[in-house]
């Protein structure tokens, strides 16, 4: 009897380290081959799908291996690292998926859409207003896309607006470039009134463009408009938005 619990103790425990570390390894390598260009980014995020399935399953045999390995040190450690580690991964992924259903599944946002900011150096996507979600409404779904981006845009985020500054063009387009620098992105331009650059995520390595417009206020001191797109997939899962309101806000600062 003692030798077949032990086996079994030793069986969840293998099975609940393979599932559980192991499905977090995999959604790195996911990432990984993504960033690369070995796979697709659809393919990389399909993986997640299922690999949230594995670790949840391999924090789930971590909890029982725990209650089947009690005085058995080794094996309760083991069980211990599985358990919190997939918990880990389900947590994270399982709160991306809240924030995404939370938002609106677009890409790209800008605090003018009457007169939208344009790149000059960095390139838009190509698709970038084609499949915009009609978000089963069909007011929406009879607009032309653009129209609708613009709709769904301001129900969502009509806090991200235009902000005024006291100080003038050239020093707020000097600490814009400044500020996008300190954050690690990519400046492509820094000059006259605009600054393009792009954020790179540390995970898929997913890169957003963005583009900081400064114009003189009538009256004195500046108007900045700011943009960010995503290069792939449908929705940013809020990125764009937190990114602008971030960026505005250590602007007025």
């Amino acid at each position: 009897m003692t030798d077949s619990k032990t086996d079994w103790t030793r069986l969840v425990t293998r099975a609940a380290v393979v599932l559980g570390v192991g499905a977090v390894l995999a959604a790195l390598l996911a990432a990984v081959g993504s960033a690369a260009g070995l796979w697709g980014f659809g393919t990389g995020l399909k993986a997640l799908r299922y690999l949230f399935f594995a670790a949840s399953a391999g924090a789930l045999l971590g909890l029982v291996g725990l209650v089947m390995a009690r005085r058995r040190a080794k094996l309760m450690l083991a069980n211990l690292l599985a358990l919190v580690v997939a918990l880990g991964f389900v947590l994270y992924l399982g709160n991306l998926v809240r924030i995404a259903k939370s938002v609106p599944a677009i890409h790209d946002v800008a605090t003018d859409l009457n007169d939208l900011p344009q790149f000059t150096r960095l390139q838009v996507r190509a698709d970038n207003l084609e499949n915009i979600p009609d978000e089963g409404k069909p007011e929406l779904k009879a607009l032309a896309p653009e129209e609708r981006w613009k709709s769904i845009h301001r129900a969502h985020y009509g806090d991200i607006r235009t902000i005024r500054l006291a100080a003038p063009p050239a020093e707020t387009a000097r600490r814009s470039a400044e500020l996008a620098r300190g954050r690690g992105w990519e400046v492509a331009l820094a000059e006259g009134d605009r600054v393009e650059a792009t954020d790179t995520s540390t995970f898929f390595r997913f890169k957003d463009d963005v583009v900081v417009r400064v114009r003189p206020a009538p009256g004195g001191g500046s108007l900045v408009d700011m943009r960010s797109i995503s290069r792939v997939g449908g929705s940013d899962v809020g990125m764009n938005a937190k990114r602008i309101r971030a960026f505005l806000a250590d602007l007025q600062r």
